[in-house]
């Protein structure tokens, strides 16, 4: 039996594409909420903007929503200009963050046998030039550092 299967010969073996480690000026193209497992989660999917050379790559991700990781959460938000005053109320409107673009940091690991998306900093579209030329650091917009970020400072 034949299938035909749309897209299957320019699907690589990376989850991303194949694009490395590093700064990204991304656009918001979907989020969604979810819970899975009794663990919530935004699953966030970026179109990529610059660098030019891999414009209109997706990347896709997870940003968790437990207590101990909303600081990554509210970071995401304040940078990518979501309203101040849905966030000050606590409030996510999933229709308004479509469209909202800035800067993600991005690294894979494996995570049981699966090559995982991180999202390691953000930083508003504004930075994006300072960012290129390495003049500024990302992890110096959020307001907590991972563990790792703190002792990789030392």
């Amino acid at each position: 039996m034949k299938r035909y299967v749309s897209g299957l010969n320019q699907a690589s073996a990376c989850a991303s594409g194949g694009l490395a480690d590093g700064l990204f000026l991304v656009r918001v193209e979907r989020i969604q909420y979810r819970w899975h497992r009794q663990k919530s989660f935004y699953a966030l999917q970026f179109s990529v903007i610059e660098p030019i050379s891999i414009a209109g790559n997706r990347l896709t991700a997870r940003l968790s929503c437990s207590s101990k990781n909303l600081w990554k959460l509210n970071w995401f938000l304040r940078d990518f200009g979501y309203d101040p005053e849905l966030l000050e109320r606590n409030e996510i409107d999933d229709k308004s963050l479509v469209g909202l673009y800035g800067v993600v940091k991005i690294s894979y690991s494996i995570l049981n046998g699966t090559t995982v998306l991180d999202l390691d900093g953000f930083a508003p579209a504004s930075c994006w030039e300072r960012l290129l030329a390495g003049t500024e650091n990302p992890v110096s917009h959020g307001v907590h550092e991972s563990k790792a970020d703190s002792k990789a400072a030392l």
